[in-house]
């Protein structure tokens, strides 16, 4: 693991693994890193697989100011990231809030995007997967070890992620929660809460279409949760529409989001890199 400082200070860490055309990686809105340990692991014999935690979330420093929490000071991390790296142009796999990202950048760097990998998020997000995130965002863990988690979550996940195997849930965990001397904690800044209500109080969700449309002409691709409560078959088919050319897979028995590990996602990754590499 490695650490580059940003322009107001914070010190974020990021991993660099492998060789090949960049694919940098960027979890969702509580997630870090570990997320894509599975991409690592299978793309990074072809791709140079860079993974960032964000500000506040896995060993990136907390920001005192929760404010800073939003898409635009987390996308202008990116790009001094690749200040830092001195890349001029990568791909992006965004899972989730990554994907936002992605998007954001599309906008306002569109120079620095060889190609866009989606995980699961698209230009209108479900109110019931927001309901959801927020019942959880900046609360303690209902569990005391990363254990008892692994043996805790199908009951709390299973109906969106069935026959996920109980060795994939221990995984899961340890992504997700560390242990303490207080029982689990989470691995991300509880302040994150703050700052998505205080966006949300702001007025309503603006229109992220023109985002979605600013990635003409950039590769892209889409894995979608069959089971999602984020991104709808809906909003997927109308990306389609507008974007025939996207490599589109839907991963059967996943929700919000898929693990990056299935055999869907590996299709698509694969011919995801084979277009970069054209």
């Amino acid at each position: 693991m490695k650490v580059f400082t940003t322009g107001d200070g914070r010190r974020l860490s990021y991993a660099d693994h492998g060789t090949g055309p960049v694919l940098l990686c960027l979890a969702g809105l509580t997630r870090n890193m570990d997320d894509f340990e599975p991409v690592v692991a299978f793309a990074s014999d072809r791709a140079r697989v860079i993974r960032l935690d964000a500000r506040g979330r896995g060993a990136s420093e907390h920001d005192p100011d929760y404010h800073n929490y939003n898409i635009m000071r987390e996308s202008m991390d990116v790009v001094e990231l690749l200040d830092h790296l001195g890349l001029e142009r990568v791909a992006v796999l965004g899972t989730s809030r990554g994907g936002l990202l992605a998007m954001m950048l599309a906008v306002s760097h569109p120079e620095r995007l060889a190609g866009v990998m989606l995980n699961d998020i698209g230009p209108e997000i479900d109110s019931a997967g927001l309901a959801a995130i927020m019942s959880y965002l900046g609360r303690a863990p209902r569990f005391q070890t990363l254990e008892e988690a692994a043996a805790g979550l199908p009951a709390l996940m299973g109906r969106d992620f069935p026959g996920f195997s109980q060795d994939g849930w221990q995984h899961y965990a340890r992504r997700l929660w560390r242990e303490g001397d207080r029982g689990l904690e989470l691995r991300y800044d509880p302040a994150l809460r703050q700052a998505v209500e205080t966006q949300a109080s702001a007025g309503p969700v603006p229109d992220l279409w023109p985002m979605f449309m600013a990635l003409d002409g950039v590769p892209l691709a889409l894995l979608r949760g069959a089971n999602s409560n984020i991104l709808s078959l809906k909003t997927a088919a109308k990306m389609q529409a507008l974007r025939p050319d996207m490599i589109y897979s839907t991963v059967a028995n996943r929700g919000h989001v898929p693990f990056l590990d299935e055999p869907e996602a590996h299709d698509v990754l694969t011919r995801f890199l084979d277009v970069l590499d054209g």
